[in-house]
């Protein structure tokens, strides 16, 4: 006699029988997503290997229209249901631990900013509507913290790079029940991916793919031109009640004519690349192992250059739009910045550990660098004496800093808000159908090749 698949799996252990599932899926239709992706076998700074997925946690190689409608957009729902069902089992009763930042009176006002403590990504009556537990916090650093004390026993952690609960391995030893880790919005960094792999059997890590890359991209352009047109020192003029064009314009120009290159062209380095063509720039130029169609080269007028030093030489803009993991942390110290043309600007909307910020506002006092924007920090909050809150130019300008906020536009809030849901549905139910993209390490292994192959599975 022949059992069907999903009897079979149902006498396999839990873990296997999971397994099997997500094969079994592999071969159905995926859900909609915001691009295709292919892989490649080349080798750089950022390659690395894996058994899936491709290039950075931001790439893709064809951007589509905002998801953002009035109904559930359908890249937040899970992969179609394959013609195989499994017998899976829902969760009762899990502990969900969320980690925001507060939003106070500003949150009362917008119900919108869904990524505050008091908003709660609109998820609370969802989950306690299903007899689950959830809390809520932003006290996250010391072991003292809210979010010590209550990882012990949550079976689900959610937090965001906005303001991230760092999941370290001290701390991912001590959650002895986590089962799934959540980042609401893009980058997983500050989870210890190896730890992750290996607690608990294999936690499985989890962001929201692809919800908030056109806001990244529209930051990323808004501070190119606030630099290169010198727009802070010339409206904090007007703040203090002067007004010398002169002052102003001695350090503005334009951006037609510029060279501009990127560090990685994944989802948010294409568009940045898309939003820079109708600037009439010089040239634009991308660095990735993984290099664009000719047929994508030839519609946004790009061109691929062979090594980071390349790149960094023939810029006048350099933008930085690849994940941090081992191989980009401190990428950009003292002697690739040095490499970089006299006068040029860089801009970080990555991570702000890719960086080494001694060496950029050192550069920046020195005018080797002109400008230097973003709202990427290490760590995050940025203390107070961080040196890129006040380092400037020998103008008095180039600084166009901010908190992390480009990635967490209302809209995008109500986008990454949404994925959040849709992952914990997919875990609650028993159906673990996530969406592949979404996935960073699960069963114990890499999914992905945005954040390094750090630990190769044995």
């Amino acid at each position: 006699m022949v059992l069907p698949l999903s009897r079979c799996c149902a006498l396999l252990p839990r873990s296997l029988a999971g397994r099997v599932t997500l094969v079994a899926r592999s071969f159905s239709s995926a859900a909609p997503s915001f691009s295709s992706s292919s892989s490649s076998s080349s080798s750089s700074l950022f390659s690395i290997s894996s058994p899936s997925s491709s290039c950075f946690s931001s790439c893709a190689r064809k951007p589509s229209a905002s998801p953002l409608r009035a109904t559930r957009p359908a890249w937040t729902r899970p992969a179609s249901p394959s013609s195989i069902r499994m017998l899976t089992t829902a969760r009762e009763k899990v502990k969900v631990l969320l980690v925001l930042y507060d939003g106070g009176k500003h949150a009362e006002d917008v119900p919108e900013l869904l990524g505050t403590t008091e908003n709660e990504l609109g998820i609370r009556k969802w989950l306690e509507d299903r007899g689950h537990t959830l809390v809520t916090t932003s006290d996250k650093e010391g072991e003292n913290s809210t979010f010590d004390k209550e990882l012990v026993d949550a079976e689900i952690i959610i937090t965001t790079p906005f303001h991230p609960g760092y999941l370290t391995a001290e701390r991912l030893a001590k959650a002895k029940k986590l089962k799934l880790a959540v980042t609401a919005g893009i980058g997983s960094d500050h989870i210890d991916l190896n730890a992750a792999n290996k607690t608990n059997g294999g936690i499985t890590v989890a962001e929201v793919t692809g919800s908030n890359v056109v806001s990244v991209a529209e930051h990323v352009i808004m501070t190119i031109l606030v630099l290169v047109r010198n727009f802070v020192p010339a409206h904090e003029m007007i703040e203090r009640g002067d007004w010398n064009v002169a002052e102003a314009a001695k350090n503005e120009f334009d951006l037609e004519g510029k060279v501009v290159g990127t560090v990685a062209v994944g989802r948010i380095g294409e568009r940045v690349l898309r939003r820079l063509k109708p600037f009439d720039c010089k040239e634009l130029l991308y660095y990735d192992y993984q290099p664009l169609s000719p047929e994508t080269e030839k519609e946004i007028g790009c061109r691929r250059v062979d090594t980071l030093e390349e790149l960094v030489s023939q810029c006048d803009v350099v933008t930085i739009n690849c994940p941090l993991h081992e191989k980009t942390r401190g990428l950009f110290n003292k002697d690739l910045i040095a490499k970089m043309k006299p006068g040029s600007w860089l801009v970080n909307t990555a991570r702000g550990a890719i960086v080494v910020k001694e060496d950029v506002a050192a550069a920046l006092k020195s005018g080797h660098l002109r400008g230097y924007g973003g709202d990427v920090w290490f760590p995050q909050p940025a203390p107070k004496d961080h040196p890129l809150r006040y380092a400037k130019n020998p103008f008095g300008g180039g600084n166009a800093m901010v908190p992390h906020v480009s990635g967490t536009s209302l809209d995008a809030q109500k986008r990454y808000a949404l994925g959040v849901e849709s992952i914990l549905d997919s875990y609650l139910s028993g159906r673990l159908d996530y969406r592949p993209q979404d996935l960073i390490v699960h069963a114990g292994d890499y999914a992905t090749r945005s954040y390094g192959q750090r630990e190769k599975k044995q």
